[in-house]
């Protein structure tokens, strides 16, 4: 029987957690949910990109951390993770970024549309301490991903492992 590699994320701090959504309700109407899907390929790049740049020391961190698409029948979903709330709020409300120009193409789109495409949004604070997770066999993903891994005890529960 081969040993299990175990892990859980390496912070405790503060930490927000941002799930966004996209869902096609007129799938024969690609003209008009295409441009919102379209839409967050570049607020992604974007974001990847500033993080690199300010741990480089070439500008100022955008507080996002990492994400995952999950794919579901209706549309994707994105769980991303940031450092906090007032990070995500900077984000969507800074005009030179992809997110407000995209954001006010959506609402411009979606008049007279019949309800082609639905957005959806859910922005989660997490305190410290709050947090806990653990991956089994798994990459790099979630938590992990977004504040670096830390190894855990496998028999630990996970009450014990987040007090650690």
């Amino acid at each position: 029987m081969s040993e299990h590699q175990s892990h859980t994320h390496g912070h405790d701090g503060d930490l927000a957690v941002f799930l966004i959504g996209l869902r096609v309700n007129r799938p024969w109407r690609p003209d008009l949910w295409m441009p919102t899907f379209a839409a967050m390929g570049p607020m992604i790049t974007e974001l990847y990109t500033a993080k690199a740049a300010a741990e480089r020391g070439e500008g100022p961190h955008p507080g996002f951390l990492s994400h995952r698409t999950l794919v579901a029948l209706g549309g994707p979903t994105l769980v991303q993770y940031w450092r906090s709330v007032e990070d995500i709020y900077a984000y969507a409300h800074a005009p030179e970024r992809h997110h407000r120009p995209a954001w006010l193409d959506f609402y411009r789109r979606s008049k007279g549309s019949g309800g082609a495409v639905g957005i959806w949004h859910e922005t989660y604070a997490v305190p410290a301490g709050s947090a806990e997770s653990l991956y089994v066999d798994m990459p790099l993903i979630g938590l992990a991903a977004a504040f670096g891994p830390v190894e855990a005890s496998g028999r630990q529960h996970a009450r014990i492992r987040r007090a650690a």
